[in-house]
């Protein structure tokens, strides 16, 4: 239905858009977190590293433009491309001046190649002048902005430190839409307590919102977190492979087919991840997540209701 996918993926929308292969080069703006600086917090969400969500990403010590060449040098040994998404991806990427931001962004897509702006940040760190400087991106380039939800459900949420309420998450999108800019949804499934159907009334939920993207994660324990710590002490269930895949594929058919599926699973560092080991073959996943597709006689969108 899309390509050879029965889901809409980011790699089919983007090459309708541009008519060829984008990729997204992962950049670390220098940014951090009101979870982390005092704000909120001074440790992060639960599941988060030292680096963020961000292991992939560009070195600070760069600049932009030299974060860029990088990230081309490395990537293009497995694409051959010359379209570029610019993606400040770990910590809060909105958590700074107007000012700092604006001379960040304009960086990166003043550079060549880069057809479009992704900004992963929190729905509580957008104040009026920074949607002001978006709105402006937004006339300029390709932008989406990735919000962490991660669940709709207010035990899980004080669980891996969120620190907002789903009200804020609603009131972003509103700001956005209203803007009409592009907005991503990333979802963790796997949360300690969480049951099948908890997972599934978060994808209801994310469904109608009607937003342009969504993201499904898989919850892994990272070595150097404060989940891990967690896990240590108080052992839960984690999914096996064949559960996983069985609930994105449940997930997938209650989302509408225009919504745009950027990701459905994660992607954890070799050397940093302490379960579950079979999330390290992403390939083996992807395929599995389709076989189940075409067994099931399923696709995005099946079980979707208005």
């Amino acid at each position: 239905m899309w390509g050879d996918k029965r889901y809409h993926t980011l790699n089919y929308e983007l090459r309708k858009i541009f008519g060829q292969k984008v990729m997204k080069l992962s950049l670390d703006g220098g940014f951090t977190c009101p979870n982390r600086d005092g704000t909120l917090g001074t440790k992060g969400c639960i599941f988060c590293g030292e680096e963020g969500s961000g292991e992939f990403a560009g070195s600070r010590c760069l600049s932009i433009k030299e974060q860029i060449e990088e990230q081309i040098k490395l990537l293009s040994r497995k694409w051959d491309t010359n379209r570029y998404i610019a993606y400040f991806q770990n910590f809060t990427n909105t958590y700074s001046t107007c000012e700092e931001l604006r001379n960040i962004y304009f960086e990166a897509i003043e550079e060549s190649g880069v057809v479009g702006l992704a900004i992963a940040t929190r729905p509580d760190c957008l104040g009026e002048d920074v949607l002001d400087l978006l709105s402006e991106l937004n006339e300029k380039t390709f932008l989406w902005i990735e919000l962490g939800l991660q669940t709709i459900h207010e035990k899980s949420a004080k669980f891996i430190r969120r620190g907002y309420p789903l009200s804020t998450y609603d009131e972003a999108i509103e700001k956005l839409k209203k803007r009409n800019i592009r907005v991503v949804t990333h979802l963790i499934f796997g949360l300690p307590n969480e049951s099948h159907n908890d997972i599934l009334k978060s994808i209801r939920y994310v469904a109608k919102t009607n937003t342009w993207g969504v993201k499904f994660h898989l919850l892994y324990i990272q070595k150097g977190t404060d989940l891990y710590e967690y896990y240590l002490n108080n052992p839960f269930s984690l999914m096996d492979k064949d559960e996983y895949i069985s609930l994105v594929i449940d997930g997938l058919e209650l989302l509408p087919k225009e919504m745009i599926v950027h990701r459905v699973t994660g992607d954890g560092k070799k050397e940093l991840l302490y379960e579950p080991k079979w999330s390290l073959d992403k390939l083996k996943v992807l395929s599995g997540i389709d076989n189940e597709l075409k067994i099931r006689g399923s696709y995005q969108g099946k079980k979707y209701m208005i």
